[in-house]
């Protein structure tokens, strides 16, 4: 049964706002409804269909008078932050991803005509470790790479949609853990990571990367929105590049640099307000990331239209990357810039 009444949290950020403004072009909802403390960006403001933006936090819990009014079935959770693209305050990044959590399912637990939640998640549940499997299933267990990082967090928000369950077992709930996003459109902190002209790496590792194309995230939050499709699913395109070769696609020059010196690289860069490098994402960096998406093609019934490789290339042309000249010289000066920077010493040519 189609739902008719969808409440969608998050947006005001890329993929949330994306997402409002699909279902908002689509016939089958009768009313679809946008929370979050920001609104949409302009272009989404302007081609969001018959969709509506009301501003509220889901931190507050007040969201549960939004949902009891306006009569919402269908809840999709889209605010959930795994790898903010710059860098942003982690306090409060935490509190909307676990305190908001836990206000919204409290208020679907509380309203008796919920009937569906679709949540957003993060293949960073799985960690990334020189012990890590080759390929996640769902089954995997979950270890966050860090104890106080935001794939730490998913996995709090992971349990809270547990305990729901538990407690509303006529809730349909899907759970989609996302692999990377990337796209011409969508500020991520890969999309940022790839642009640098030079790139910096750990010496010694090749990383096995998966993408998922920002389209085929939204067409899955579509499909589990219009149709009920319970469970937790993978999702990520078919293929990986590793980092090296993506590096090379992007026309970046690599700078590979000793495991000891990256993080303070990351807090240089993070500092610089060019790319938020949590401890999540060095390790992903070194160590790689590839879920399997057998259960999100048989159960839930979607192929991805884009492979990982594809998926980049289109990230490519859609930003215009062009390959970055004399890379030799300015990856040796960048490189005396960046662990001077992290050394605390001066650079000089």
């Amino acid at each position: 049964m189609p739902s008719n009444i969808v409440l969608v949290t998050g947006v005001g950020g890329d993929l949330g706002g994306k997402l409002l403004a699909r279902l908002g072009n689509n016939p089958e909802f009768e009313r679809v409804i946008g929370v979050d403390t920001t609104p949409p960006q302009k272009s989404v403001l302007q081609r969001m269909g018959h969709a509506e933006y009301v501003r509220a936090d889901i931190r507050n819990p007040l969201i549960a008078k939004v949902i009891s009014t306006a009569k919402v079935d269908t809840v999709v959770h889209a605010s959930c932050t795994a790898h903010p693209a710059g860098p942003a305050r982690r306090t409060a990044i935490k509190e909307v991803n676990v305190i908001g959590t836990m206000r919204l399912l409290a208020a679907c637990q509380r309203s008796p005509l919920v009937r569906k939640l679709v949540v957003k998640s993060t293949a960073a549940v799985y960690g990334a470790g020189a012990r890590s499997q080759a390929v996640f299933t769902e089954d995997s267990e979950l270890i966050p790479t860090s104890t106080s990082g935001y794939a730490k967090d998913a996995v709090e928000m992971e349990g809270y949609v547990r305990g729901l369950m538990r407690r509303r077992p006529d809730i349909t709930t899907t759970l989609l853990r996302f692999a990377n996003i990337i796209s011409p459109e969508i500020d991520t902190v890969l999309s940022r990571y790839f642009a640098l002209p030079v790139v910096p790496t750990v010496f010694g590792y090749d990383a096995r990367i998966q993408l998922l194309h920002a389209s085929d995230a939204l067409a899955v939050f579509e499909q589990a929105t219009l149709n009920d499709k319970p469970g937790v699913f993978n999702v990520g395109s078919e293929g990986v590049l590793t980092l090296s070769q993506a590096i090379r696609r992007a026309g970046r020059v690599e700078l590979p640099m000793p495991s000891a010196v990256v993080p303070s690289v990351g807090k240089v860069l993070r500092g610089a307000r060019v790319v938020d490098f949590s401890a999540d994402q060095v390790r992903l960096l070194n160590f790689g990331r590839v879920v399997d998406i057998t259960k999100l093609k048989k159960d839930f019934g979607y192929t991805p239209r884009w492979t990982t490789r594809e998926a980049f290339d289109d990230y490519i042309t859609g930003r215009g990357l062009r390959p970055v000249v004399d890379g030799g010289r300015l990856a040796g000066f960048a490189g005396k810039v960046l662990v001077a920077a992290a050394t605390g010493q001066a650079a000089h040519r």
